[in-house]
């Protein structure tokens, strides 16, 4: 199905149906339903202003222009139609000359994976905004396809993140290679292991895991926050 013959009535209603989706996981594994990021990319600001009026409030974006546009659009048609501000995140790979952009135009960020990058976002980030949340990416099976940080340098990268004074350091993100593994598993382990050690995190609380294929298990795994495109805006086209 195309977004061509995608039509507004099925979007909400995919839209709500993974919404019962994340509650039903959430439920059975007797914790508050965690956080839908629905994932916009490639998609017109039309289907998010759609969904932004019915109450979702989390979007995910992977390209820079495309969503600096998208937002802007976005605004617009929505006005005064919406009670909760969007919440953006950038969930894409940063390129260094990009984060100038990203620090002025988003609230998240989940794809940190080295000390340049965290760097410059924090010394970009403009003076009157609220501090840029920020997740760290791991390379949970270290694949050399991937980004992210591996697991053995992930201490240290915590150490450095954490002393930035516009970066709020939320916690982990992953890309798992394949369903089946025991990729979640770890990451929680990786996740409680890092609060344990820097008890002065005061907002260590977000693991970004899980997409429309393994959001139930990723919630019984421990995720907060699932990053969901096609499930509710049908395939990109």
């Amino acid at each position: 199905m195309t977004q061509q013959d995608f039509s507004s009535e099925q979007l909400l209603q995919h839209w709500q149906q993974v919404k019962q989706q994340v509650a039903t996981a959430s439920a059975a594994v007797d914790r508050e339903p965690v956080t839908l990021l629905a994932v916009s990319k490639t998609k017109p600001a039309e289907m998010v202003a759609t969904l932004a009026k019915a109450g979702q409030s989390h979007f995910g974006e992977n390209y820079l222009q495309e969503a600096v546009d998208k937002i802007e659009a976005v605004k617009d048609l929505v006005a005064d139609q919406v009670d909760t501000d969007i919440v953006w995140h950038y969930i894409g790979h940063i390129q260094r000359n990009k984060t100038r952009d990203i620090a002025q135009t988003f609230d998240w960020v989940h794809t940190i994976e080295r000390d340049i990058i965290a760097k410059r976002l924090n010394n970009q980030r403009p003076e009157g905004l609220p501090k840029l949340n920020v997740l760290i990416q791991v390379n949970i099976d270290q694949e050399e396809s991937k980004s992210g940080c591996l697991p053995e340098a992930l201490d240290e990268l915590v150490n450095t993140v954490k002393g930035y004074d516009n970066l709020c350091l939320r916690g982990l993100m992953i890309i798992p290679s394949k369903e089946g593994t025991d990729a979640f598993e770890r990451t929680k382990q990786l996740f409680d292991e890092m609060k344990q050690a820097h008890p002065e995190l005061t907002h260590w609380d977000t693991l970004s895991m899980g997409m429309s294929a393994d959001m139930t298990h990723a919630i019984a795994q421990g995720s907060t926050m699932v990053r969901v495109g096609s499930a509710i805006f049908g395939a990109r086209d």
